[in-house]
């Protein structure tokens, strides 16, 4: 077999070929990059909001004190790792809502993952939230918008 060398023309339809290739797949991989990050926002969001109500729902029980005024619900998102007395449990174990606070994936990478959400307190209004003496909920402190149209501090 002899070897056959590439006529200008076939170089430049390979290449064409290639650059159309390469112009379709990167938007593809970013959309999926994306997605992925989403997805993890989703999960993160769910994993708080659960150890909330859970913890609200243990209070509402008994079974964490509650002082007079307060709202039933953690002063901090640290409380949901470090946990806190169970008061209907003889040897007073501690009941913990999560391993480990996740983190915001839109967030600096730099900063805590408690430091990654924004906080509402139980006080606040839904459509202006804003931090108090305790966490009601959480949101994306992230500016943009989702691959569904909405804010991802709205989700």
């Amino acid at each position: 077999m002899r070897a056959r060398g590439f006529t200008l023309i076939e170089l430049l339809v390979t290449l064409a070929l290639i650059g159309l290739v390469a112009s379709i797949a990167l938007p593809v991989a970013e959309l999926t990059t994306l997605r992925v990050k989403e997805s993890e926002l989703r999960s993160a969001l769910r994993q708080i909001r659960e150890a909330l109500d859970t913890y609200k729902q243990a209070v509402d029980e008994g079974r964490i004190i509650q002082r007079v005024g307060d709202s039933g619900y953690p002063k901090s998102l640290d409380v949901l790792v470090e946990g806190v007395e169970d008061a209907r449990n003889p040897t007073r174990a501690r009941i913990n809502f999560l391993r480990r606070i996740p983190r915001d994936p839109f967030a600096d990478p730099t900063l805590r993952p408690e430091n990654t959400w924004g906080k509402r307190s139980y006080q606040s209004p839904h459509d202006r939230p804003r931090s108090g003496d305790d966490v009601y909920d959480v949101y994306s402190l992230a500016p943009g918008t989702g691959i569904n149209g909405i804010q991802y501090r709205e989700w």
